[in-house]
């Protein structure tokens, strides 16, 4: 088999996240015949079929799926050496991917983002706001702010100061209904919660049995919903106490019943290390969140 190629996986990575021929057209800057005979020539170069046509667009088949976490990390590799060659060697210029979590990204990582252009306005960045944790060692991000210790090897990791969690309500809500006394009492209030169970949520739910999913009146995955519905008035939910200390209308509740700390580290390839751009980033990183 001839080596097909890399334009040829670049378009079938494009064609797997947009769905069709026309969305890997457009974030690819090509023509949609164009996308199309990339496709084909990678269906003859590999001998099989890697989508269905179909009227509601391109369903990937087994070949496909088995070959998408190649064409991913080709994809990410690429990206990493083409953010790698934008900046000059010794100079805190090019552009730098960050991954972090939902409300990280929304509401801490802005303002430390602009602080830190102001220092270095030849920086650039890129921010995969998402609650799956990108993959560092395939080049997925180049620094993770993680509320997990990491456990891959070739890391470079520095914990920083951990976000403290409570419960909060808005004022309007409090006023209507009352507040808490207890947390056996939550019961007779909307609480906001978790749809999905995973493993750190049986740990919350373990110590405080009150948090159980049968008791919410809204569950919600999305953490920023889940913020935006507190900052709504929907009810009582967990919020983090440097974000609810910003708006003078969220009040915790039961501060001394409910109680948690949110591990965060701070995290990039060592690799990385000596990437004045990544350096300058992360030791910027460390400091800011030091501080929350």
């Amino acid at each position: 088999m001839n080596m097909p190629s890399w334009d040829l996986y670049r378009t079938f990575d494009a064609v797997l996240r947009t769905g069709s021929l026309s969305g890997a057209a457009r974030s690819l800057g090509l023509t949609q015949p164009s996308v199309a005979r990339h496709i084909d020539a990678l269906e003859q170069a590999i001998g099989r079929d890697l989508f269905v046509r179909t009227q509601r667009g391109l369903t990937p088949t087994a070949a496909a799926i088995e070959l998408r976490p190649y064409a991913e990390l080709l994809a990410s590799t690429a990206a990493a050496l083409l953010r790698t060659a934008d900046g000059g060697a010794g100079t805190v210029a090019g552009t730098v991917r960050i991954s972090a979590s939902e409300v990280v990204s929304a509401e801490h990582l802005p303002a430390m983002l602009a602080r830190l252009r102001l220092r270095h306005p030849a920086l650039t960045f890129e921010l995969s706001a998402s609650n799956t944790v990108d993959d560092l060692l395939q080049r997925q991000a180049d620094i993770a702010v993680r509320m997990v210790q990491p456990t891959q090897q070739s890391l470079i990791a520095r914990k920083v100061s951990p976000i403290p969690l409570g419960l909060h309500a808005h004022a309007d809500y409090l006023a209507r209904r009352g507040i808490p006394s207890t947390l056996a009492a939550l019961a007779e209030h909307d609480l906001i919660g978790f749809d999905t169970e995973t493993p750190a949520i049986r740990a919350i739910v373990e110590r405080f049995p009150e948090l159980n999913r049968a008791a919410f009146a809204l569950r919600v995955d999305s953490d920023l919903t889940h913020l935006a519905a507190i900052r709504a008035g929907f009810g009582i939910g967990i919020c983090q106490l440097p974000v609810a200390a910003r708006d003078p209308q969220l009040v915790r509740v039961l501060p001394d019943g409910f109680a948690m700390d949110l591990s965060v580290w701070i995290v990039m390839h060592e690799d990385l290390g000596n990437s004045p751009r990544c350096r300058a980033v992360f030791d910027a990183l460390v400091a800011e969140f030091s501080l929350l």
